[in-house]
């Protein structure tokens, strides 16, 4: 039941098209230089939500999501996972599962990531869990839990929840340090609900104050940025991405929209022109396919040196890449001619996973021996 919680909560702005579950749909990322108009968005990651992106240490950015590679049961399956950038975003790193070592036993498995920089060594995980996995989908027993990190990848838990409502959920948790206190937000509800708004003078303890209103369009979930260090925004979901912007974190300007078309959205600022931003795109259909994809095949299937994707459509320029049953990306590359050499694959089962310029996506599973 989990699971569909996250998906109505979290997804709710692509939901017009009929959809499995989060597992279909790729985290996108774009860039602009004003913060409003995108230009057009590439494949940040697979099977992918809820994400948070920070900037930290020089060039490095951070970026946490929730991991939603098949199959099911693996440590890619709804977990928790990072990638790094060292050259402000232009490449990533393959993402790792994190790792809450303190996190006590029986606790709900941590979903709903945000982060926040504690100083230059240290940042802070926020994140939706519970003492116990709440019975029949989310309850008043989910709440806002935090770690701490010095490497981004191994996090101490710190006891306690940091904001607990006694009757309602809270999920989808977003946090930043502006005017001189921790500034925490989530959303109360239905878009009209708004936002719970809580301060905290350490990023521990919060105090709620007066909720942040909203209206049936736009949804508080997503993230927050600064403007030029002296304006807090809050980039959030509707019918298209927009933020809300303000310069005490009380009182709000009003929603300006992107052109941007998805859910749940992460923004940097990198300069004063340059804004990255990471989000939930469209989902990747399982069961009615591009027709450019209906006709493709693998063989032979087990593989021994070389696989053949049959069928390619000429005029599209694909890519391919290959992960082991743990979710790691072992081999990847444009795919000229349908040919994905295995020689130096270690005898086992894998996932193919074929790409158009379109972005649409097949997976095959296949054996190499």
């Amino acid at each position: 039941m989990k699971y569909l919680f996250i998906q109505a909560f979290l997804f709710c702005t692509i939901c017009s098209q009929a959809q499995q579950g989060p597992w279909e749909n790729p985290l996108r990322m774009a860039w602009s230089s004003d913060g409003q108009n995108f230009g057009a968005s590439t494949i940040f990651q697979d099977s992918a939500g809820v994400p948070s992106v920070i900037h930290w240490k020089g060039d490095t950015l951070v970026a946490v999501f929730q991991w939603f590679r098949q199959p099911q049961g693996s440590v890619t399956w709804d977990r928790v996972a990072v990638k790094f950038s060292y050259d402000l975003g232009l490449s990533w790193t393959s993402p790792t599962p994190i790792v809450i070592g303190d996190l006590p036993s029986g606790y709900q498995r941590p979903f709903d990531p945000t982060l926040a920089i504690i100083s230059a060594d240290s940042l802070r995980i926020y994140f939706s869990s519970s003492e116990n996995p709440p019975m029949g989908g989310l309850s008043e027993v989910v709440n806002t839990y935090s770690a701490k990190t010095s490497d981004g990848i191994h996090y101490s838990f710190e006891p306690n929840a940091r904001v607990d409502v006694a009757t309602k959920p809270v999920i989808d948790p977003a946090v930043i340090y502006f005017n001189n206190s921790w500034h925490y937000t989530a959303p109360a509800g239905a878009p009209q609900d708004g936002a719970y708004h809580y301060l905290s003078n350490n990023g521990l303890d919060f105090v709620q104050v007066m909720d942040i209103p909203s209206d049936v369009s736009h949804n508080w979930t997503g993230n927050m940025m600064l403007y030029n260090d002296t304006e807090l925004r809050f980039y959030g979901s509707g019918p298209s991405i927009w933020y809300n912007s303000s310069e005490n974190g009380g009182m709000w300007n009003g929603f300006v929209s992107t052109n941007i078309h998805g859910g749940d959205p992460s923004v940097v600022q990198l300069a004063p022109d340059k804004f990255l931003m990471v989000f939930v795109g469209m989902h990747v259909s399982t069961d009615t396919e591009s027709p450019m994809l209906e006709g493709l095949s693998v063989s032979p299937n087990p593989s021994t040196d070389i696989l053949y994707v049959n069928g390619l459509v000429s005029d599209q320029n694909w890519q391919f890449r290959i992960y082991d049953t743990n979710g790691r990306l072992v081999s990847y590359s444009s795919l000229l001619n349908g040919l994905v050499s295995t020689k130096r694959l270690q005898t086992g089962i894998y996932f193919l996973q074929v790409e158009s310029s379109n972005h649409d996506l097949k997976v095959f599973k296949f054996a190499k021996n």
